[in-house]
């Protein structure tokens, strides 16, 4: 894996600045609504779209603050990027008219646009070259899974279900069924497509480090070396 010789520190600065702005927005709707009986925090945080933008802000966070270089790190920034694209396109295909419980516009539009490209300009900016391989895919796609069976579940319990596509009491559980078949394998496009533009985009970046010889001036994760 080889991802660009360091971060800029405008990325860095930048990374804090949208993490910030992400706590804010996570914090605002439990805070504000303190004390009505119709808001549960349960399912506030059983939303895939406030666990995704908590994992991005951490992201943006730890980024800033530390920037690591690891694989696992980077492995962990694709991810985020993932879900947060996830977040951005369901939310414009399926749900851009329906109530998921974010009556501030603004809090709506940093969770479901603002992030959402955020994470995945950042990734472009501070590419990493993963391996598009079925084990990096069915990876990034083990959290999305357990969060259907775990709203399937919880949703029985409770009698309350976070989006329509995942209510079968409408729909019922065959039309359900097709619906999260699709969804599956367009997230496996998504996820390709994240993971082969973090490729692309490291390759790119691998030759602007490169002299004419094919060396390498400076490598994030390895220093001096070639190719």
């Amino acid at each position: 894996m080889i991802t660009r010789a360091g971060t800029p520190p405008w990325v860095r600065v930048l990374r804090v600045v949208f993490g910030v702005l992400g706590v804010v927005a996570l914090v605002w709707i439990p805070v504000r609504n303190i004390g009505v009986a119709e808001f549960s925090l349960g399912n506030y945080l059983s939303y895939f779209t406030v666990e995704s933008n908590i994992l991005g802000v951490v992201v943006l966070l730890i980024g800033g603050l530390r920037d690591p270089g690891d694989r696992r790190w980077q492995l962990l920034r694709g991810a985020s990027a993932l879900y947060l694209l996830i977040t951005g396109v369901v939310y414009a295909v399926l749900l851009a008219n329906i109530d998921v419980m974010l009556t501030d516009k603004w809090i709506n539009d940093i969770m479901h646009r603002v992030l959402p490209i955020v994470l995945v300009a950042d990734w472009l900016l501070v590419p990493a070259r993963l391996s598009v391989t079925g084990r990096l895919i069915g990876g990034w796609l083990i959290y999305p899974a357990v969060y259907g069976v775990y709203s399937l579940v919880r949703g029985a319990i409770v009698d309350w279900y976070p989006y329509p596509f995942l209510d079968p009491r409408g729909q019922g559980y065959i039309s359900l069924l097709i619906g999260l078949v699709i969804l599956a394998v367009v997230f496996a496009l998504l996820a390709t497509a994240v993971a082969g533009l973090g490729v692309m985009f490291g390759r790119r970046d691998s030759s602007a480090l490169s002299g004419p010889d094919g060396a390498v001036t400076s490598e994030r994760d390895g220093g001096p070396g070639r190719r």
